[in-house]
């Protein structure tokens, strides 16, 4: 079994508790000290440092919101001069102001290593050729997966998405053992490489998909077209990006690095913390983080956290795959809808993994419509053999989601296909 840094990967309980327990007494009081915004959010509760003697009591802290960064756009939540940063990032979101988090040396540099934990994790060594297909600039993904990569030791391709045929050419010659992109570009690859009947020309063992959300279905065909083993990875541009968490060989959970990242999970509603093994949102607080330390981070994730030993020898805590999110969950004529659900459906039904959720609101009643590729194998002008086939899904969709969709089923490849993250809802309502 091979780890990253096994010291800390495999640290025991007591081991972890101390450090997590140092290293918050210390942050919340550089963050009090050098976060004006922070610094009255804490007043207004009536918190001061000296009352954090550990993560026992972390609970006693105000949450940060999205808003709260936004807010406080460009430089709000900045906790080191200027001059000690050496780069930003930006979330990727097209609504409101952005997100744009610092970083010091220090701060690139665990990020790199928690990359790299996820690397090695998924099955990588300095004799990997790793291909980085996840965007670069100001989106997390590429640069992240790129210093984890460089941390390892592995030869790096940086090809960031885009230019599919160029993708293949560099993974065929250059031997790229490591796919690192969305799991929706992964798909997307996997289609055009069996297309062109190359897929024994690849040698790819293994793939790291984030960024979006992805279901298991999805990450069997993925597994199939491509012969790999695919692994998530988790994170956000507010905390570092890819590397919160990954997973490892067992899949029942992506190790979170505590080191850096402690966990909460919360009741969306109340606010009270909730104990392990039960659902609800994702908190995190920064641990080690310089430029941009956050406390209590509302990830707006829902998932499940476990302690359960793990036969790959890592103590780390895990974090279930998230299960929708409390923010970006469709309500739909009351019902609560997530994307996920859809695509389980559609690929348990035997339908690709290409879909598009249509929500729109005519005369004060919502709209639903799932529009659906057919594969070549379905293609049929036969306008009978087309509505059965919608009248078939629409049954299993209900079942599922308690609601009724209007399902379209349209000709092969006829929804864009993505090279980035996937566009899979359209939401017209003003709401």
């Amino acid at each position: 079994m091979a780890y990253y840094q096994e010291k800390i990967e495999r640290a025991s309980r007591d081991e972890m508790i101390s450090l997590q327990n140092d290293r918050l007494v210390s942050i919340v009081k550089r963050t009090y000290d050098d976060v004006p915004v922070y610094r009255d959010k804490m007043k207004t509760i009536g918190v001061e440092p000296g009352d954090i003697k550990g993560i026992d009591d972390l609970h006693k802290l105000p949450f940060l919101t999205k808003d709260d960064l936004r807010d406080a756009y460009p430089y709000g939540f900045l906790a080191k001069p200027l001059e000690d940063c050496v780069r930003i990032q930006s979330t990727s979101g097209t609504t409101g102001r952005r997100v744009v988090a610092f970083y010091t040396q220090n701060d690139i540099n665990i990020w790199d290593d928690c990359c790299a934990r996820a690397i090695v994790a998924a099955g990588g060594t300095k004799e990997d050729v790793v291909h980085v297909s996840y965007g670069y600039g100001l989106f997390t993904g590429g640069p992240g997966l790129n210093g984890g990569s460089h941390k390892v030791g592995s030869l790096t391709l940086p090809m960031s998405s885009g230019n599919t045929d160029r993708q293949i050419q560099f993974m065929i010659d250059l031997k790229s053992t490591i796919l690192c992109c969305t799991p929706s570009y992964a798909a997307f690859l996997a289609e055009s490489i069996n297309e062109a009947g190359l897929r024994d020309q690849i040698s790819l063992k293994a793939g790291i998909f984030g960024a979006e959300a992805w279901s298991e279905e999805m990450r069997h065909d993925i597994e199939a077209k491509l012969g790999i083993k695919a692994y998530d990875i988790y994170g956000l541009t507010e905390t570092s990006g890819p590397g919160v968490s990954f997973e490892c060989e067992e899949q029942t959970g992506m190790h979170i690095n505590e080191d850096h990242f402690y966990p909460e999970i919360i009741d969306p509603d109340t606010h009270e913390v909730l104990p392990e093994g039960s659902k609800g949102e994702l908190v995190f607080t920064s641990l080690s983080k310089e430029a941009f330390p956050l406390l209590r981070y509302r990830t707006r994730d829902i998932c499940v956290l476990s302690r359960k030993e793990c036969s790959c020898g890592r103590t780390l805590v895990k974090m279930a795959k998230p299960m929708g999110r409390s923010d970006d969950m469709l309500i739909i004529r009351g019902v609560n809808v997530f994307p996920s659900q859809i695509e389980t459906v559609l690929l348990n039904e035997g339908y690709p993994a290409n879909y598009q959720i249509v929500v729109d609101r005519v005369n004060y009643t919502d709209t639903f419509e799932i529009q659906v590729e057919m594969t070549d194998e379905m293609f049929s002008d036969d306008v009978g053999s087309i509505e059965k086939k919608e009248h078939e899904l629409l049954s299993a969709l209900k079942s599922m989601l308690g609601i009724s969709p209007a399902v379209k089923i349209v000709t092969p490849k006829s929804i864009a296909r993505s090279e980035g993250k996937a566009v899979r809802v359209i939401d017209k309502r003003k709401i």
